[in-house]
């Protein structure tokens, strides 16, 4: 029985020094891994997100600045050091999965800044770990003719589209209030579920003349600088959007939580470096996305919107339902983005195509579409990670939950958001 029980004991220890080999051993890819991000980033301004970890790093990766082949070969190094690891627990294999991943997606992107070309499919299943789905314009010409049943009248849909969405347009002096109290309301409803870290805070700024109509800039210590692009006017169901979206619970939040629960208490150095092109990007922006409905469920922003936003923003509340019935089909079109980035990267849309596919079949705003174009050739496939990233995550939310009574039923996409949130998780990992 001793002999048993000293063998036992034995085998735990074994098990126990082994897992702290893997342990050891990921973290030293780890470290790499963000070493190397770090000297992409000196090749590509707008690779490197948000880093928060130590400051020697960033001035060694631009003092060295390693070739795009010497990154490749450290890269491949580093996921052939992977292929062996066997995890301890669930998450070792998440994270395991993660680094893969995530310097799978850097290889590709070296390889793009090295001249590579993908089609956009293969493009966004190497950096997202995701493909969208594809539809034809007769598909989208369904949807959009429910629009047209909507916004009747004379001339055009998109210029009826666009006469009835200029109603909706916050002045420019009306834009702060708005945008604090739609803010203030994005973090009272986040808050009552979510446990924010001690001290989170934001700035926020409006600026011009970006690709983007808003962007969080994480700098670390659960603090972000948000930018509002006031270039183009700003409608009314923007606010709780962008609220959410680059706020609470999106960005934001998600950076603070991964931050707090894996940074900080776990020593997991990756997630103090954040690579746009990777398939972070997806959860990231999927998460930000779903958790606009979360913190806004269609009732309670509809009544939030017609009874404190339309009033701070002079416009007229009777309108509110009618608009956020437009809002809702149109966001049923949002698929065209995709498809519309896909056949201009690919040349078979000219710009003046893709222009006219904006304006008449994803009723995109007409004074935007430039702005779209601009983003297509800027940052290509990442269109796919806002609507295919949120219909991921909201499947992987809804499939957690049980409950039928609905106070319990939230609660638990809550849950279930928040581990999300606080986890390596990546698109493949969110079809389980």
């Amino acid at each position: 029985m001793r002999k048993r029980v000293a063998g036992l004991a034995a085998g735990a220890l074994a098990m126990l020094v082994a897992g702290g080999a893997l342990a050891a051993s990921v973290q030293d890819v780890a470290e790499r891994y963000r070493k190397l991000v770090l000297a992409v980033g000196q090749h590509d301004k707008d690779y490197v997100d948000a880093y928060y970890g130590p400051p020697a790093l960033q001035e060694q990766a631009a003092r060295e600045r390693q070739s795009l082949a010497s990154i490749r070969t450290g890269a491949q190094g580093a996921i052939a050091d992977l292929a062996d690891k066997q995890a301890a627990n669930a998450d070792d294999a998440l994270r395991i999965e993660f680094l893969r991943k995530q310097l799978r997606a850097m290889t590709a992107r070296v390889d793009m800044l090295d001249g590579k070309k993908f089609t956009f499919d293969e493009e966004t299943a190497l950096l997202y770990d995701a493909v969208t789905p594809h539809h034809d314009r007769a598909y989208y010409e369904k949807l959009v003719a429910q629009v047209d049943r909507l916004v009747p009248g004379k001339g055009p849909l998109p210029q009826r589209v666009q006469d009835f969405r200029a109603r909706f347009a916050i002045p420019q002096e009306r834009l702060k209030p708005v945008m604090d109290a739609a803010i203030a309301a994005c973090r009272e409803r986040t808050a009552k579920y979510l446990p924010l870290p001690a001290k989170e805070s934001f700035v926020l700024e409006f600026v011009t003349n970006k690709p983007w109509s808003g962007y969080n800039w994480y700098k670390g210590d659960a603090h972000s600088l948000i930018q509002i692009n006031t270039q183009f006017p700003i409608y009314i169901e923007r606010a709780v959007d962008l609220g959410c979206h680059e706020g609470y619970p999106g960005h934001h939040v998600y950076n603070a939580l991964l931050e707090q629960a894996l940074v900080k208490e776990r020593n997991w150095v990756e997630f103090s470096v954040y690579p746009l092109y990777s398939p972070m990007s997806l959860v990231a922006e999927g998460s930000a996305n779903y958790g606009i409905e979360m913190a806004f469920p269609d009732d309670e922003r509809i009544a939030f919107e017609r009874d404190v936003l339309y009033p701070l923003a002079g416009l007229d509340p009777a309108l509110a339902e009618k608009y956020a019935r437009l809002q809702k089909l149109l966001a049923q079109l949002s698929y065209a983005d995709n498809d519309n980035a896909m056949h201009y990267l690919e040349g078979r849309f000219t710009r003046e195509q893709a222009v006219e596919w904006l304006v008449n079949v994803a009723l995109y705003p007409p004074e935007k579409a430039g702005q779209r174009i601009q983003f297509y050739e800027g940052l290509r496939g990442y269109v796919i990670n806002y609507n295919l990233g949120k219909d991921l995550v909201k499947a992987w939310v809804e499939r957690r939950v049980t409950a039928t009574d609905p106070a319990q039923a939230r609660a638990q996409r809550w849950t279930a958001f928040r581990q999300l949130l606080s986890s390596p998780r990546l698109a493949s990992g969110l079809r389980d």
